[in-house]
Parts: structure tokens; C-alpha cells; sequence
């Protein structure tokens, strides 16, 4: 890991909708200048592309998904030396939202990334839908320019120049900001189908309004979810010291504690 990852994070943990787990985290990575572009979209539309074993997290009874390109360094395991070429690279992720009983989280509808290694290695152990992609990633000015094209038949692309236009702020509790954000914990399904939690943690995001020109972005349309439209929100962030655990296998009680929006 490189040395400016600020492992003092895992000493704050007041703002936590529930505590870290009891294990010692497994690795770390830093994310930096990320836009979080959300959408209103349609409930069906994603409950059809959500599995079943994941309610989905309403806002006001609106379903919401996100493209955020952002790009990582500190990728690796706890107490293992960086490797350059596989710490540090850029991702494109789609996300919306869910929750298991009482826990929030993220689900994937795609992650894009420009190292196969990491890709493979996302595949293999987690099941997550990574797919390799060739990004360019570049600071102009104040801004951002960002392009990602993934090396699949499955046309998925996204460009877009960005940048932050207000003051850095903390999400209050119950806005729509600290909704899309702050959540500590990933679900997904592993290989034989057996739902999971990965949690994470981090300190608070200090976010920002942003601006954004976006010219391609075909990330939603492959999993089969519309866009309308420019964005609702735009947010920006410079950067995020992250610590992730290893996943948990969810039992049958932890499931399905709130009924599934399906229309």
C-alpha cells in the first residue's frame, strides 16, 4: 500500500448507521475525484434487474441509479506491499440502491475497470459484474475529462468532462445527498447464488455540487434501465480512504424483512 493511506479512518466511526464488524478488514483503496451523476428512474424497471433477495431503497418512493466515474490507488490486501501496476487505475461504476433488514447498501448493476488483473480477480472472489474497459482518466484545469469504452460486444460507454462548483459540505441525515452516499455496505450474489453483505468503511463524504458535460453514456441502457434526461444530481468528491471486509453470507433471516416495490 502506498503511504499516504490514512489508516487513522477506522478510529472514527460515530457516524456509522451501525458499527464495523468485530474482524480485522481485509483491504484497502482510495478513491479519487469522483462525480456521482444520479437519475430518477423508473421502479419496475429495476426491480426487474435487482435480485429478489434485495429490497429496494426507495427515496421519497423513487428509485435512483448512479454512473460514477472516479479512479483508485491503495488497491491491495492489509499488510501486503502495493504492486504499481495493480494499486492504481480508473473505474466506472452503476449502482443503485438497496437494503437488507435494517442495513442500506449499494448493488452493482456493472463495474467497469482499465486492469483485467483486477477485474479477474473481482470475478473470482466476489461475483461481482466487473468487466475490463479502455479509460482515459485526465486532469484539465479545474476539471476533469473522463472516457471509458468497455471491450465487450455489449456497447457500454461513458465521456464526460467534470468539476466541482461549491463548497465542500457533509450530508445531513435524512437529505437526499447522505442517501446516495453514505452507505457502508455492498449486496450481492456469490458463485452458487447465495446472497451476500460487503461491508466498508470510511469517514463521511465531504462532497460537492458539481458541473458536468456529458456526451456518451450507454452504462444504464446495457442492463436494461432508462435514463431521461441530464442528471438530477451532481456531486463531486476529491477523495475517499476506504477499508472493506470480507463478504458475508447472508442467512434467511437477515432477508426480506421489507416487502420488495414491485410496481
Amino acid at each position: 500500500m502506498s503511504g499516504d493511506f490514512d489508516h487513522s479512518i477506522v478510529e472514527t466511526t460515530a457516524h456509522r448507521p451501525w458499527p464495523p464488524p468485530p474482524a480485522p478488514w481485509l483491504m484497502t483503496q482510495s478513491w479519487h475525484d469522483l462525480l456521482f451523476a444520479h437519475w430518477r428512474v423508473d421502479v419496475s424497471e429495476v426491480r426487474r434487474v435487482v435480485p429478489a433477495a434485495f429490497d429496494l431503497d426507495l427515496f421519497d418512493d423513487e428509485a435512483w441509479l448512479g454512473v460514477v466515474p472516479f479512479h483508485m490507488t491503495n488497491v491491495g490486501l492489509r499488510a501486503t506491499p502495493a504492486v504499481p501496476w495493480f494499486s492504481a487505475f480508473p473505474e466506472l461504476n452503476v449502482r443503485t440502491y438497496v437494503r437488507v433488514a435494517d442495513r442500506p447498501g449499494v448493488y452493482f448493476l456493472s463495474l467497469d475497470a482499465a486492469r483485467w488483473l483486477a477485474v479477474a480477480a473481482a470475478r473470482t472472489f466476489l461475483n461481482l459484474p466487473y468487466y475490463t474497459a479502455d479509460m482515459t482518466f485526465e486532469r484539465r484545469g479545474e476539471g476533469l475529462y473522463y472516457e471509458s469504452a468497455r471491450r465487450t460486444r455489449q456497447a457500454a460507454q461513458f465521456k464526460s468532462t467534470y468539476e466541482p462548483v461549491g463548497a465542500p459540505f457533509a450530508a445531513s441525515v435524512g437529505s437526499i445527498e447522505y442517501f446516495l452516499t453514505e452507505r457502508y455496505c455492498l449486496y450481492h450474489h456469490n458463485r452458487r447464488g447465495h446472497p451476500y453483505r460487503l461491508d466498508i468503511h470510511h469517514r463521511p463524504w465531504s462532497l460537492q455540487v458539481a458541473r458536468a458535460t456529458i456526451t456518451m453514456n450507454t452504462m444504464a441502457a446495457v442492463s436494461h434501465v432508462t435514463l431521461n434526461g441530464v442528471p438530477a444530481l451532481l456531486h463531486f468528491a476529491r477523495r475517499q480512504d476506504v477499508v472493506a471486509w470480507a463478504p458475508t453470507r447472508l442467512s434467511a433471516r437477515h432477508q426480506r424483512s421489507v416487502r420488495n416495490v414491485t410496481e
